[in-house]
């Protein structure tokens, strides 16, 4: 028997990530993402949504860009701390050891040590309530190459270990269960 609940944000698991911002080196920030997606493919686009209180949400709004940086086990602390610290009190970079690199698009730097990290440039921001969401353009996409099947030449998410958010929880993925199609193919 279902149970009736208050609606809530009950889709879940969602990627654990690291979004960088900041066009200059003294503004350069870190805030951990759980509200981010996909929302179209051609031209590729994503979403993160975030409160207009936190540190990031006006760097952002100021620059008009970003990176989400994709994290894993290696980087769990981190992401959790990043989370629940503001980039008003600390130097995030400094204080997780967390390397800035330079993106090849956006000024935004990325994180060197993320698997995967997307360069995103804002093109609008919608106030939604407790958060604000920025539907955004994917403009570069960097990937570490010690993560990248040496046959396909694709990104390997198993060997990249990535974390997952799931109502308060990080975990690592699970077992590879199947690909796209695999239900229908003979």
């Amino acid at each position: 028997m279902k149970v009736n609940w208050k609606p809530g944000t009950m889709i879940y698991p969602l990627p654990a990530i690291l979004v960088s911002c900041g066009c200059e080196e003294n503004e350069y920030n870190l805030i951990t993402i759980g509200w981010t997606g996909t929302v179209c493919t051609n031209p590729a686009m994503c979403y993160i949504s975030i409160r207009p209180e936190r540190y990031s949400h006006n760097i952002i709004k100021k620059n008009m860009e970003y990176v989400i940086n994709l994290t894993n086990r290696n980087m769990a602390y981190a992401t959790d701390w990043c989370g629940v610290k503001s980039g008003r009190d600390f130097n995030k970079f400094e204080e997780m050891k967390l390397t800035p690199g330079k993106a090849n698009i956006v000024q935004a730097p990325i994180i060197e040590e993320a698997p995967l990290c997307i360069e995103c440039r804002v093109k609008e921001i919608i106030p939604l309530g407790s958060h604000d969401m920025f539907i955004s353009e994917v403009v570069n996409v960097l990937a570490d190459d010690k993560y990248l099947d040496p046959e396909t030449g694709s990104f390997d998410m198993q060997r990249a270990d990535l974390l997952a958010y799931s109502h308060g929880k990080y975990f690592s993925l699970g077992e590879f269960i199947g690909k796209f199609g695999w239900s229908v193919k003979k």
